[in-house]
């Protein structure tokens, strides 16, 4: 679903991501970790096609980023999460649910259907379709950046940071709505800073440093590298 192919991009004349690869099969859930700073958000924006590649390739389910244009990529079958949520803040909850639901194009899928779905699984949604995305409080956008990722019913959804400035028992109950998504069969990138929650759910990880990608492995194996536990365990 998703494959990065020695990738290296720059702001200006600082390099940035140097020859990353990675790769998410179909149905599979993959994290992507790191300290601050070691290029997990411009990863982010090189997937959503923010960012040009200054070299390598990046193709979601076959088809080059470059090619499709950031703006199309919802239609292909990706949900994202971006850090900080990025709602439209003076758009009610349903209005923005209903533009993530028509980039994605997808005629087979009904809208109120799929709300009724999201409301499913998000419970305080329904509550909330009628109030201004920006009123919420940080857990509850949380929840309807997800919502707004999955409303398309995509094939891979890609996530950077979403536990940021959550409590601890927000951060467990959000986690526990990805493993679900995960076990519904959707391919996952889950870029994240809590290590030990993301390798606990994710079949495999990645370790990025300084731009480039250190360790890769299970996550079983990772949970034991000694890299990873000085870093974050």
């Amino acid at each position: 679903m998703l494959e990065m192919e020695r990738v290296c991009t720059s702001y200006g004349p600082v390099p940035m991501l140097r020859d990353v690869s990675l790769r998410v099969g179909e149905g599979e859930m993959v994290c992507l970790l790191g300290p601050n700073g070691a290029g997990k958000s411009t990863t982010f924006n090189a997937i959503c096609g923010l960012l040009p590649a200054d070299s390598g390739t990046i193709r979601i389910a076959g088809r080059d980023v470059k090619e499709a244009g950031p703006e199309r990529l919802a239609s292909l079958g990706v949900g994202f999460v971006p850090e900080g949520r990025r709602l439209f803040p003076t758009l009610t909850v349903r209005e923005n649910l209903r533009l993530a639901f028509d980039a994605a194009r997808n005629p087979g899928l009904d809208f109120e259907d799929r709300l009724a779905k999201m409301s499913a699984l998000f419970p305080r949604i329904e509550e909330r379709l009628g109030q201004g995305a920006g009123t919420m409080s940080g857990g509850e956008q949380a929840m309807v950046a997800l919502a707004r990722a999955l409303i398309g019913d995509p094939r891979l959804v890609v996530m950077d940071e979403p536990s940021l400035g959550l409590s601890p028992r927000l951060i467990s109950e959000y986690f526990q709505i990805v493993a679900r998504i995960r076990d519904e069969g959707k391919a996952v990138l889950l870029i994240e800073q809590n290590a030990e929650t993301a390798l606990s759910i994710a079949e495999r990880g990645y370790l990025l440093i300084r731009g480039q990608i250190a360790i890769s492995g299970a996550s079983e194996t990772l949970l034991k590298d000694d890299t990873i536990r000085h870093l974050y365990l």
